[in-house]
């Protein structure tokens, strides 16, 4: 805690020196001891102003970043549920996912600039405040319409009446089998109300983004030395990057529960039609964002040290315009100096081409991995979180301490970073070779027409998606789809379908021992989709996968180095908010669209109802494979060229002071020198003023 006295004498100081420089007094507010006061209201005192250091900062930031990273992957996580429970495209779930960026375009440059004036950390809470918005936002579409008639008849309370009367000797007509075309389509007009509400939620929590990222860091890195921003900046970043795996683990095991985990569903999640319980995270996700919210808050507006090193700047009046005097015209000529800086302007091309062609890899990864490697959601979930990312966080924290130890030039950053690029395509060439075969073949023979005789004869364009497999281990897309006319069950309650007119052959009747449907003339199929084994190719995907994700992380650190000390320290926010901008508006906002829309246009079978196209069931996973890979890997190496003018321009930038750098035998002499200037204080504050020009 800071008295009165000490303000009196602080003030008292800065004005018999500012006397002394000619300058005009600051004025008393501006030297307010609240403003390095931990807490607010009725939680502060001595015992919180223990905590009101950098490092305690980076913790609870990088604690922070990682509930709210969280977040973001468990509506990642669990696209491909919504997408099945309210029949929404890919191109749609991609277009709901950059309404976060297409808030960031107009909040984030303005919100970064405008946030430097005032307390930087409770800007950060507020941010997390917003994204607590977002999370009761995205739960309350289940509320409002529950789990969906589409999943209540999966369940064994929906379904029991339906079986009631269904034993080895009887059979029963079903909506589902073949029928004549004289049935009504099912009435599930098309409903925009959810879709419209998860994007508004996507809008609000990109908001929050702009006030959480752009103000924290750039407090964290003002309150470190420069000998200590990689180390911290690495463990922020870790912290950070548990976030992703939390969430991927947190998504694995709400969609392990049935949608409505009251009921007892009739399906296993490996069912292509199982919908797990994707709201039941944004609960827990809500509360501890506003406790992170409180937390962050209670740092004082600038550390104790941090104001210290800045008057002694001040005292030579060798200072930046106060944030409090900026105006529109201050950011125009940041603008400018940005426009100007080829460091900054190379470094954000290269990331812009790196963002667009990696970002189908972050949003539709799951996915991916279900559609090409025929794995539950969970798996996926599972896969892409907590098993990839635990490798990303290896890369960070070797990469943080590579830096930290060695001190690497500026060039030899953007070096690694060109590296980095090559090895990505090079894996993602990897996945255009890692398909499996079977997955592709049966995906192909599913939408096989079958002629007027079969499948054209009765009315399956509005039925569910129910696939069954023929004896030929061919997956039907629904019963009706195989002709089918008569519904049972085998001695071990399996759902059998006979009547199947569509398939190749007839089964061999020695395969059931139930009588009943053993005449000769019968074709039967069992409910449910062919087991197809894509195991092996699983598991060298995931394999690649790490590396990438490894590789990848390495020069995260390094890159967010370069675009932290390539511009002026009174830049450093508003160069953070206005690169969020660009990257949204030429990145995260088109690049979800232009991807979902790739993703849709290799459709084999959509969800179709009486009011919409529907989501999509299967899709022509081979040609989505090549195209989405090849189309990535050459817009990330055409990146790699912007990289290398950042190594060229980056000859003269400076990462770490020289007091830093230098050899132990030579600290000897910079210690010497400082004694011949005025004051060791003096001399500090010139190294600091220096520093901040050559970020």
């Amino acid at each position: 805690m800071v008295d009165s006295g000490s303000k009196e004498t602080e003030t008292s100081r800065f004005l018999k020196d500012k006397e002394a420089g000619g300058d005009e007094a600051k004025r008393p507010e501006e030297l307010d001891p609240s403003d390095i006061t931990c807490g607010f209201s009725i939680f502060k005192g001595p015992a919180l102003q223990r905590f009101a250091t950098a490092h305690m900062f980076v913790i609870i930031y990088g604690i922070a970043s990682c509930f709210l990273a969280m977040a973001f992957t468990y509506f990642t996580g669990t696209i491909t549920t919504m997408e099945k429970r309210f029949n929404i495209p890919s191109k749609i779930s991609g277009l709901i996912t950059v309404g976060n960026d297409i808030s960031t375009v107009f909040s984030s440059a303005l919100l970064s600039y405008y946030a430097s004036k005032g307390h930087r950390p409770r800007w950060v809470a507020l941010g997390l405040l917003i994204i607590t918005l977002f999370c009761v936002l995205m739960l309350t579409p289940h509320f409002f319409y529950g789990p969906g008639e589409e999943a209540l008849r999966l369940t064994e309370e929906y379904g029991s009446m339906e079986f009631v009367n269904t034993t080895l000797n009887s059979t029963h007509k079903d909506d589902s089998l073949c029928h004549e075309k004289d049935s009504k389509c099912i009435e599930n007009t098309a409903d925009y109300k959810p879709i419209i509400l998860f994007f508004i939620a996507q809008f609000i929590g990109g908001i929050g983004c702009s006030l959480f990222y752009a103000p924290g860091l750039s407090y964290m890195d003002d309150n470190l030395s420069n000998a200590k921003t990689p180390r911290m900046l690495s463990m922020s970043t870790f912290l950070r990057m548990l976030g992703p795996a939390m969430g991927f683990s947190m998504v694995s095991l709400c969609l392990r529960l049935y949608i409505d985990p009251f009921k007892k569903p009739l399906i296993t999640p490996e069912d292509p039609r199982w919908m797990g319980a994707w709201w039941l995270g944004w609960i827990l996700l809500t509360f501890i964002l506003l406790i992170s919210a409180f937390f962050v808050g209670i740092f004082p507006k600038e550390m104790p040290k941090a104001r210290a090193k800045r008057l002694k700047a001040e005292d030579k009046g060798e200072v930046d315009t106060p944030l409090a005097e900026r105006s529109f015209k201050d950011m125009m000529d940041s603008l400018k100096r940005l426009a100007s800086n080829k460091v900054y302007v190379y470094n954000t091309f290269a990331s812009i081409l790196y963002f667009f062609g990696y970002m189908p890899y972050w949003i539709f990864t799951p996915k991916y991995i279900e559609i090409q490697y025929r794995q539950s959601a969970s798996t996926s979930t599972m896969a892409t979180g907590t098993w990839a990312l635990g490798f990303s966080a290896a890369g960070v924290l070797i990469s943080g301490y590579v830096i930290s130890k060695y001190k690497p030039s500026a060039r030899a950053m953007a070096a690694w970073n060109f590296v980095v690029d090559y090895l990505t395509v090079a894996g993602l060439i990897c996945y255009v070779l890692v398909g499996c075969d079977e997955s592709d073949k049966a995906n192909s023979l599913s939408i096989i027409p079958t002629g007027d005789t079969c499948s054209a004869s009765c009315d399956c364009e509005y039925v569910y998606y129910a696939p069954v497999c023929s004896p030929e281990n061919v997956t039907y897309i629904s019963a009706c789809h195989a002709g089918c006319t008569e519904k049972g069950l085998d001695d071990l309650g399996r759902t059998i379908y006979s009547g199947c007119k569509c398939l190749g052959s007839s089964l061999n009747q020695t395969l059931f021992s139930n009588d009943t449907f053993m005449t000769s003339q019968s074709q039967i199929a069992m409910d449910g989709a062919c087991p197809v084994d894509c195991t092996k190719q699983f598991l060298i995907f995931l394999a690649v996968m790490c590396f990438l994700k490894f590789v990848g992380a390495t020069g995260r650190s390094s890159n967010l180095l370069l675009a932290l000390r390539c511009v002026p320290s009174k830049d450093k926010t508003f160069a953070l908010g206005f690169g969020s901008m660009v990257y949204s508006v030429l990145t995260f906002i088109p690049s979800p669209i232009v991807f979902g829309w790739m993703w849709d246009s290799y459709c084999l079978v959509w969800g179709k109802t009486c009011g919409s196209k529907g989501n999509c069931w299967i899709y022509d996973s081979r040609s989505l494979r090549y195209t989405m890979n090849i189309v990535s890997a050459s817009l990330i190496f055409l990146g790699s060229f912007w990289n290398i003018g950042v190594w060229y321009h980056a000859k003269d930038m400076k990462i770490f002071d020289e007091e830093e750098t230098a050899e132990p035998g030579n600290k000897g002499e910079l210690v010497e020198l400082k004694e011949k200037s005025n004051s060791i204080s003096a001399d500090k504050q010139a190294d600091q003023l220096e520093l901040k020009e050559n970020h």
